[in-house]
């Protein structure tokens, strides 16, 4: 990675603006049910606080549109930071207000203040300069390290580059350092497995992997647009019929560069969509009309297994099926308990593929699992990430 780290930059008796990534998942009480993501941006924080800077701390949480709401408050986050600091993280009430700045204003080096939400302000998604502006005026050192958010260019997030020196986080560093030498430089076999609902939702990654993978596995409601496109019955499952050509062409282009395109041979059907609801498993050339797909199946495990004993590098993205329901969650767990065996690179992308990770207790064994779900696809397909692109160059 060419942009430069904290590591590269003076931090002492600076005040210090991290952008982290505190969007944790809350029960109905407030509890945060997951610290991943606080925890991925712990060595960051210690490194700046061994380093004798004052650290001021910011990030959105949800999806308040620009209001104060109290349920998307970073209170939460500021307790379970202090727990893992052992220091008293104190809570700005505000961004950008009065709270905030006299909260930053007579720090003492190794002090760290949590600004609240940055989306309570209806500017920062817009990336209004003046916001960042302000932002930026708290602080002396600007680190991102959210890379979750990093597909974005918020006030947060790209804005506040404009007026601050800008470096990386050391989570940020790993996600690129990571994914970029898997894209770049894959010890290979390279394989790549690609789940979830749309084909549209993934065409420029498939795009991007067909340059590079020596292996492309699809599974997920997405195989069925594929069953589709080649003339055989679905029944009810999800499908793009407006994507029927694609995936044919996405077929011959697999063929064209060589790359073994792995489809589903046979998927785990039910009738209707309900975790009890009777299920069994077809050839994927038999589904009856009025049943939907929702999971790989056994023979295709099988064969997907297979190909991945012999693999270098992995990339994942996406369940292979519907996860949610324990009889549809097959599929995602035998292939995430493959990962965890197989004596290669394994890299998830993310979204639904890291919480299946996370949900069959098998996250410590892979190589990497990317804290973004949409940035990791961007990144992937090769596009330019805002939240990167303004970091300054080594």
């Amino acid at each position: 990675m060419n942009k430069k780290t904290v590591k590269d930059i003076d931090v002492k008796g600076k005040k210090v603006l991290v952008r982290c990534d505190f969007n944790v998942p809350q029960d109905d009480m407030g509890n945060i049910t997951d610290t991943r993501r606080i925890e991925s941006s712990l060595p960051t924080i210690k490194y700046l606080l061994e380093n004798k800077a004052k650290v001021i701390l910011c990030s959105h949480l949800g999806r308040p549109k620009g209001e104060v709401k109290k349920e998307f408050s970073l209170k939460p986050v500021a307790k379970e930071l202090s727990k893992e600091l052992g220091i008293d993280v104190k809570l700005a009430m505000d961004i950008v207000g009065e709270s905030a700045k006299n909260l930053t204003s007579n720090m003492k080096e190794g002090e760290v203040v949590l600004l609240e939400n940055v989306r309570f302000d209806i500017r920062e998604e817009k990336n209004d300069s003046e916001m960042a502006r302000q932002l930026a005026s708290l602080a002396e050192i600007y680190v991102n390290d959210a890379f979750g958010t990093s597909h974005r260019a918020h006030a947060s997030t790209a804005g506040v580059a404009d007026y601050l020196p800008a470096v990386s986080g050391f989570l940020i560093q790993k996600e690129i350092e990571l994914m970029g030498n898997a894209l770049e430089n894959p010890k290979r076999p390279f394989v790549a497995i690609l789940g979830g609902k749309k084909v549209s939702d993934k065409i420029g990654v498939i795009n991007a992997l067909l340059e590079k993978v020596d292996t492309l596995i699809i599974g997920g409601a997405m195989a069925y647009t594929f069953f589709k496109a080649q003339g055989y019955e679905i029944g009810n499952s999800i499908c793009e019929l407006d994507k029927l050509d694609l995936a044919l062409e996405l077929m011959k282009k697999a063929k064209e560069k060589n790359v073994k395109l792995m489809l589903p041979v046979d998927t785990r059907i039910g009738k209707e969509f309900d975790k009890n609801t009777e299920s069994k498993t077809v050839k994927y050339t038999e589904i009856p009309k009025d049943w939907e797909g929702f999971d790989i199946g056994e023979e295709t495990i099988k064969l997907y297994k297979q190909e991945l004993q012999n693999a270098k590098t992995i990339v994942w993205n996406g369940p292979l099926g519907l996860f949610e329901f324990d009889q549809f969650a097959i599929g995602t767990n035998e292939i995430a308990k493959t990962l965890a065996e197989v004596d290669a690179i394994t890299i998830i992308g993310g979204g639904d593929s890291s919480s299946a990770i996370e949900k069959a207790g098998l996250a410590d064994k892979m190589t990497h699992i990317s804290t973004g779900g949409g940035a990791s696809l961007e990144f992937l397909e090769g596009k330019k990430l805002p939240g990167i692109e303004c970091l300054e160059d080594k």
